[in-house]
Order: C-alpha cells, then structure tokens, then sequence
C-alpha cells in the first residue's frame, strides 16, 4: 500500500497537533511547512511567555460562549475534543497543567518552552518531517486522471511537492488566505480582535495601573447594527479593567473588543464607552449611600471619604469628573453635585481614539466561511482533500485560552478527517 502523502502549511499550535496525529496513523507521511526559522512562535509568547494553554471549562454547552465568532460550529467539535481531552494529551507528554483562579490553564512549570519541547518532541516520535523556512508560492490541484494525487505544492525556491491531503494550518497569514482563495474559498473579511482602547484622557492615563473588578464596560454606537439581538450581546461586557498609560485595558475591555471587533472596525475605532466602576449596585443605591454619607460624615472632607468600594485615587479623579469641588466638606455637596457623582460612578463616558495591542498575542476575526466547511472532518466542502484548522477559519475566542483550545480542537478533527479518508 503507497503512503498517504500529507503537506500541512502552517507551523503553529494548530499546525502542529493535526501533524502530530495525522501521522499517527498506518502508510502516512507527513510534512510540516514553516514559513519562519523558528516554528511555535505564538505558543512561545502567549500568555506572557508561560503559554496560556487552554481553560478550566469542561462543558462544551459553556465553552462556546467564549467564542464571538464560531461558536455554534464548535458546539459539536467540542463534544469530541475539548479542554479536558487536552490536558490528558500534554499529562500523556509528561507536561502537567494548573489552573489559575480565573480557569486560564498553564504549565506548571510557567514556562512557554514546556509545551513547544513536548510539541517538538510528539511531531519527532510521529515522524513528522518538519521544514523550516520554506516559502509556499502556490497550490495547484492535480486535475489529470493519470495522477492518484491530488496537490502540487510549488515553493518559492521552485521546489515541489506532491501530496493527497493538504491541511491549511497558517492562521491570520495573508499568504494563507490566498492559497484558500486560489483552491475556491471565500472569506470573511480579517478585521483585529482582542485589543485595547485608546482614551485621550491625560488624567486618566496618570492612574495607570488602577484595576477594578469588576466593572461595566459598554459602547454607545450612534448607528445600530442590522443584527439587533447580537449588537445588544455584543456591546456590553464585564469584568476587571485596567487603566494604562494610554486608555483602558483588561479583560473586560478585551472581551468587549472581541465580541464587537466589526462594529468597532466599522466605525474605525471611534466609539463612545460607557464605564461603570461600581456595576454592583443600582445607581438609585449609589445616590442613597452618597446621601447616608453626606447625613453620616458631614464634617469630612469629600476627597478624604469614599463610600464606595474604589480606590480613593480613582474616587479623587471621578470627583474631579464630575466637577465636584474636592475642597468640600460632605454636608455642602449639594443634591445636583451628588446626581453627578452618581452619573460618573456608573456611567462615565470616554471617546475611544483608536485600539491598542494586546502584548504580542494578536487574535483575527474573520477568515474561511464556515458553511463551506464540513465540521465532522474539517475538510473544505469546496475542495476535496484540503483541511483547515486554528485561525484560519472564521472562529476566534475572548481571552483566557480559547483560541489555542479552537486550534486543538480543529487541528485534532482535521487529523481524524485526514486518517479515515484513506
């Protein structure tokens, strides 16, 4: 019986894990394509430098939350291969996960090189060949019916390579994207997810380093958005929030950027942002603990006395927000100037200038239709023997690990369509 020739283009985590068991499998060789000297480099930088593997949810019905784009098309994926199976995968590869109090789950080593080593190691035991530095110019399908192939992989250097079953790996690449074009596909248009806001508020940016948690992160569009019940879902998020040297940042910011990446993208990455530092409690709540305080502590000054649970740093800059005077004793802030204490407390505006970077981890929204590809297989529906995984495809998660569990999972079903289709 000949070999199952498989090229895989793309030498990331996704790349990777459908390599490694893809290969696994009787009479297949296979050959992993890197375009750069050095193979993994998202893995090596996520989450700090200590790879953000995955997430403490072994629910597939609660995972597919976290994704803005693709969820439902995981829901099933997700019932085959999910965080669970991926934790018992890299405990098989002698690397033993933790789990952090927000469920993002690293190595306990805390060190990135951990999972490239035990990803390294499992393409070499499976026998994947694995080529460095290599430049895809194009894909040719083999149309002639003397040929029992079915890919030319033309490289920059003028090489070739022939193969039966190509599995697309390459992530946000352009390169990647082309080649999915040239063989049928269409995409959804790559606009950036997962970013940070920047605010032009030179106060603001002197706190930076303040974190509250949680806190209301909300954008106020001036159009709305043809699709109603998500742009509600889409535009609201909460969680810890970070104030930087140039705006707003955390997981709270993040999420919103992920779940509203077209909208924002839409409008060029100039929004209105509602902030709630206290989402807790009620605005008629806050004005009635503003007024206890003004009955309670009349004699304090109001810049020396929060009543809520903030910062008393961030509680001296919503005052001046506010135009309160902060020279005050609580028993002369008037009825008006406590409504505005009020209103800053759990709805300060800010106008978003542009997005920042997310450290080195950038995430795409948008990427391979995926009605046009079969999720029991991850095989193209347009394109018989090519597959997809990771990023590539129109699927991209919030923070916290579900992007790499995306690219395991895809990459593992990929490995499965490639096995039994031989």
């Amino acid at each position: 019986m000949a070999n199952l020739e498989v090229v895989v283009i793309g030498g990331g985590a996704a790349g990777f894990f459908g390599a490694i068991h893809a290969a696994q499998a009787p009479h297949t060789r296979v050959t992993l394509l890197e375009a750069g000297r050095q193979p993994l480099a998202k893995v090596r930088i996520s989450g700090g430098g200590r790879c953000n593997v995955t997430h403490h949810c072994f629910e597939p019905s609660q995972l597919v939350q976290n994704y803005p784009r693709g969820g439902k098309a995981l829901r099933g994926a997700f019932s085959r291969f999910q965080p669970l199976d991926v934790v018992r995968w890299f405990n098989a590869e002698g690397v033993k996960l933790k789990t952090e109090a927000d469920g993002r789950m690293f190595p306990v080593t805390d060190d990135s090189e951990t999972i490239v080593e035990a990803l390294m190691f499992a393409a070499k035991k499976a026998g994947v060949l694995l080529r460095n530095n290599v430049l895809v110019h194009k894909i040719e399908r083999l149309e002639d019916q003397n040929c029992d192939r079915n890919f030319e992989v033309i490289l920059k250097n003028g090489e070739s390579l022939i193969c039966d079953r190509l599995l697309l790996a390459t992530g946000s690449s352009p390169s990647g994207y082309a080649i999915a074009k040239s063989l049928g596909h269409e995409l959804e248009p790559p606009v950036p997810s997962l970013f940070t806001f920047n605010i032009k508020d030179s106060q603001l940016q002197a706190m930076a380093g303040v974190s509250v948690n949680p806190a209301n992160v909300k954008l106020l569009m001036t159009n709305s958005h043809p699709d109603k019940k998500k742009s509600r879902n889409s535009l609201e998020q909460s969680g810890a929030l970070l104030i930087t040297h140039w705006g707003l940042s955390g997981p709270a910011v993040l999420k919103l950027s992920a779940w509203a990446a077209r909208e924002l993208h839409d409008c060029n990455y100039q929004a209105k942002l509602a902030v709630n530092w206290i989402p807790s409690l009620k605005p008629e709540i806050v004005k009635q603990i503003l007024l206890t305080a003004k009955t309670d502590q009349p004699k304090k000054f109001i810049s020396n006395y929060c009543p809520v649970e903030i910062s008393l740093r961030l509680w001296t800059y919503l005052l001046d927000k506010a135009e309160v005077e902060t020279d005050k004793r609580w028993a002369d802030i008037s009825n008006k100037s406590i409504q505005q204490i009020v209103n800053v407390l759990t709805a300060s505006e800010y106008a978003i200038a542009g997005k920042g970077a997310f450290k080195e981890e950038f995430v795409t929204c948008g990427g391979i239709r995926l009605p046009d590809v079969n999720f029991q297989t991850m095989e193209s529906k347009l394109c018989q023997g090519l597959y997809f995984a990771g990023e590539i495809l129109d699927i991209d998660g919030v923070t916290g690990g579900f992007n790499f569990q995306n690219a395991w999972t895809t990459a593992w079903i990929a490995a499965q369509g490639i096995r039994e289709s031989y």
